[in-house]
């Protein structure tokens, strides 16, 4: 299967690009950012009119995976305008490009269009309720994709692992400030199930390779605070644990609003796929083989001067 990725530099983009997946082509969609991978790579501006479209007919891929959006919660709130562009309008927009095409379509969405006041765990039935405009505008793009496209796949995720910059993961700000022997504040109140970023690379081509459709949960199958989060990165790679500060997210200064419950089911995924979805513990575990194996340092070589 010939899989066309979208967002390619960023850090599902590119984690993806870069494995080996079966029988799999990779091809990667990027702006400027990426030189010299060892996947090819088209240089292209989506919101171009009628680039889309034309790359479709150029690569004529089996599936489409779109992970590009604005993703930084704090720049969404400053523009909110170009946020609905990316993550609401645009996506809508390619699903419906490939509807009629045979052309299967995944889109990334984010566990944070829930509100997080509900004190079990979110369902796909669950009715989303986003906090800011992050999480207003990636709910608005799932609607759209879904509403254009009904056989599309639209995943709520959570992951984390190594990035091109270094800084786009939270395991990143850990480890960043740990290994530098800086304290560094962990949220206590708020919970989430994050998902090693080779685990859900793997997840989606699986759920491709499965022709699954519609709504998913597609995140770990563990729930931690981010505090215990911090506190599992420093035990993994041997940093002191003490220099992790528990902290309440109302105290943080952030600019957006943060869901304090984020744990969501993946029962339904579990299901449709006959698998466990892995947990926290194995994921922080290959984040750290990844480490110790120089993967960031390679990853971070494709960055262009």
């Amino acid at each position: 299967m010939k899989i066309l990725v979208t967002g390619a530099s960023g850090l599902l983009g590119l984690n993806l690009s870069l494995m080996q997946i079966g029988t799999h082509t990779i091809i990667g969609v990027d702006r400027s950012k990426l030189a010299g991978t060892p996947f090819e790579i088209i240089k292209a501006e989506l919101t171009q009119p009628g680039l889309f479209s034309r790359l479709i007919d150029t690569v004529r891929p089996d599936a489409i995976i779109h992970t590009a959006a604005n993703a930084n919660v704090d720049s969404c709130e400053s523009d909110p305008e170009g946020a609905r562009l990316l993550n609401a309008e645009l996506p809508g927009e390619l699903a419906l490009s490939v509807a009629r095409q045979g052309i299967r379509f995944t889109h990334i969405s984010t566990d944070a269009v829930f509100d997080g006041t509900k004190t079990g765990i979110y369902t796909e039935a669950d009715t989303p309720n986003p906090l800011g405009v992050y999480a207003q505008t990636k709910l608005e793009g799932e609607r759209n994709v879904l509403s254009a496209n009904p056989q599309a796949i639209v995943a709520r995720v959570n992951f984390f692992g190594w990035s091109l910059s270094g800084t786009r993961s939270l395991s990143e700000f850990f480890f960043n400030k740990l290994s530098a022997g800086e304290h560094c504040n962990g949220f206590t109140d708020v919970y989430f199930c994050p998902l090693f970023v080779g685990d859900l690379a793997e997840t989606l081509v699986r759920m491709l390779d499965k022709g699954l459709s519609g709504l998913y949960h597609v995140i770990g199958s563990e729930a931690l605070s981010k505090y215990d989060f911090g506190q599992r990165i420093a035990r993994q790679f041997g940093f002191d644990e003490s220099l992790v500060i528990p902290k309440s997210v109302e105290e943080s200064g952030l600019k957006a609003r943060r869901s304090h419950n984020l744990k969501l089911s993946v029962h339904k995924l579990s299901t449709d796929l006959g698998a466990e979805i892995p947990g926290v513990s194995t994921g922080i575990s290959r984040f750290y083989a990844q480490h110790q194996q120089g993967y960031p340092q390679k990853m971070r070589s494709y960055q262009q001067a």
